[in-house]
C-alpha cells in the first residue's frame, strides 16, 4: 500500500484566496527591496553581536549629538534599526511557511510519483494485449539508462 501523508483537494478557489492574501502581504510591505547576489554579498550583515553594537552606538550618538558628524542622520538610522527588528517575526513566519509549503509539495509529488510507478508496473505486467503497448513504451522511456553525456562514437 502506498503511504498517503497528504490527501487534500486544493481548489482553484483556495489557490486564489491564498494568492490574494499573499498579494495583500506584498502590498503591506511596499518598501521591500531586491538585491543581486553581488549586492547581498557586499553588504554587512546584522547578527546578534552587531545588533547589540548598533543599539549601543545609536544610543550613544543620541546622547552625544555634538560629537556626531553632520552626515549622520540618527532618525534615519533609528528607522532602519526599527524596521530590522520589526521584520524579524515576519521573516520567521514566512520562512516557516515556505518550509512547510516546500515540504508539502515534496511529499505530494513523491506520493503521486509512487502511485504512477505502481500504475506503470501494473500496466507493464498485466496490460499485454490490451492495447497499452504504446503508452507503456512511452512511460518506459523514463527508466531508460542510456546516458546522454556519453559522446557518440564516430566512424572514420
Amino acid at each position: 500500500m502506498i503511504a498517503n501523508k497528504v490527501d487534500t483537494d486544493f481548489t482553484d478557489k483556495d489557490l486564489k484566496a491564498v494568492m490574494d492574501a499573499l498579494e495583500t502581504i506584498r502590498e503591506k510591505l511596499p518598501f521591500l527591496v531586491g538585491l543581486s547576489v553581488e549586492e547581498r554579498r557586499r553588504l554587512s550583515k546584522l547578527g546578534r553581536k552587531s545588533q547589540t553594537f548598533t543599539h549601543q552606538a545609536l544610543d550613544m550618538a543620541t546622547q552625544h549629538p555634538e560629537l556626531m558628524p553632520a552626515c549622520l542622520n540618527l532618525e534615519e538610522a533609528r528607522r532602519d534599526m526599527n524596521l530590522f527588528v520589526s521584520l524579524n517575526p515576519v521573516l520567521q513566519v514566512l520562512s516557516e511557511l515556505q518550509r512547510l509549503v516546500k515540504d508539502t509539495q515534496t511529499v505530494a509529488g513523491s506520493e503521486a510519483y509512487a502511485a504512477a510507478r505502481v500504475a506503470y508496473a501494473s500496466a507493464k505486467s498485466m496490460g499485454k494485449g490490451l492495447g497499452l503497448d504504446d503508452v507503456v513504451g512511452t512511460l518506459s522511456m523514463r527508466f531508460d539508462r542510456t546516458s546522454s553525456s556519453t559522446p557518440a562514437q564516430t566512424t572514420p
